[in-house]
């Protein structure tokens, strides 16, 4: 027990382990009054809806982090303007225990799906189709007002 969990410790040399959080970034892309989303190619939810986004890398400013997995999974260049929300605990065990929500405008790119999404388009708030993760639920019940 160390700090009141039980976490790997070398008596050797007093090394105490320390898990971090896995941290993810998404976008809220809007164009006119529809939001920007992107169909998961691979599992968890394959085939459902998301916001474009992924998980930041080490080192790695979140906001740039969001906006580079817009770019990798629409073909749409992005700038984050605000943060939105903050969305914590593990959904599934490959999931993020952190998910940053920012709003982020278009300044270029063309419209197409890659990396790990098979279609990239903009939906109306009240025309959304079958939606992934809690957090992207969440926030987009919460953002109709906003978008």
């Amino acid at each position: 027990m160390i700090f009141g969990k039980t976490r790997a410790h070398c008596p050797n040399c007093d090394w105490n382990h320390f898990e971090d959080p896995k941290v993810a970034a998404v976008v809220i892309v809007q164009r006119n009054h529809d939001v920007l989303l992107v169909r998961r190619l691979y599992n968890p939810f394959q085939g459902s809806w998301t916001l474009p986004g992924g998980f930041v890398d080490a080192y790695e400013d979140p906001a740039r982090a969001a906006e580079r997995e817009c770019l990798e999974e629409t073909g749409l260049d992005v700038r984050v303007t605000s943060l939105v929300d903050v969305f914590t605990g593990r959904e599934h065990p490959e999931g993020a225990d952190i998910v940053l929500v920012y709003r982020a405008s278009i300044t270029g790119g063309d419209l197409h799906a890659g990396d790990d999404a098979t279609q990239a388009a903009f939906f109306a708030c009240d025309q959304l189709p079958p939606l992934a993760f809690r957090s992207t639920q969440k926030v987009l019940e919460k953002c109709r007002d906003m978008l």
